[in-house]
């Protein structure tokens, strides 16, 4: 359906760096343009992940992920018990969760809109994901779904999913680059490169 994005939103501040653990798992190993024979891929691999603990993100992306002009499938997780056991302010996030997830899925049909500008389409894909309480094994059974999605869809898109050749190519430069860095000799570069590593070279 051509969504090039996903986002993942914890309502938990303690999975803060998920979406970042996320898309590192996914975007590295499902980034890829030749297939498992070696041949040119002539369709769409991977996506971009991103992401943010609910209420900062209520306050930052939101708007984009509601009325934007992109389609962007978001998972939403959330738990029916804080660890901390503060059931009143747990209760308060809670209902902007699932408040977010019906504004996303309903928008604003079949209720009177004054103008265009509050128009809200609705039909924006999520997923809820709602465990009992954040755990550790409830985090590694969380994890495990999601590296089984990266693997599943290497396989459906015919691709070595965890082989990380683009990763090694630019360490094998920086070797390189140190190097030269160290010599002060930017010969062999094109350049690009050679204009901005004398720069970088003639600053104090």
């Amino acid at each position: 359906f051509k969504c090039e994005t996903e986002a993942v939103i914890p309502y938990n501040q303690f999975l803060s760096k998920l979406p970042a653990y996320l898309q590192q798992a996914s975007m590295e190993s499902n980034g890829k343009s030749i297939d498992r024979d070696g041949n040119k891929i002539n369709y769409e691999t991977g996506s971009i992940i991103w992401g943010s603990t609910g209420t900062n993100a209520q306050h930052s992306f939101f708007q984009f992920l509601h009325q934007g002009s992109k389609v962007i499938p978001s998972d939403f997780i959330g738990f029916n018990n804080s660890i901390k056991g503060n059931k009143v302010h747990h209760d308060i996030l809670m209902a902007n969760f699932f408040a977010q997830t019906k504004a996303l899925m309903k928008g604003t049909r079949g209720e009177e809109v004054k103008t265009n500008h509050k128009l809200f389409k609705g039909d924006r894909p999520t997923n809820t994901i709602l465990i009992s309480k954040l755990t550790p094994a409830s985090l590694g059974s969380l994890i495990a779904m999601y590296e089984h999605k990266i693997f599943t869809l290497g396989v459906i898109w015919n691709i070595l999913s965890f082989d990380q050749f683009g990763v090694e190519l630019g360490k094998k430069l920086a070797k390189n680059i140190l190097k030269d860095i160290e010599n002060q000799d930017f010969s062999g570069h094109d350049s690009s490169t050679k204009n901005l590593l004398n720069r970088y070279s003639s600053t104090d």
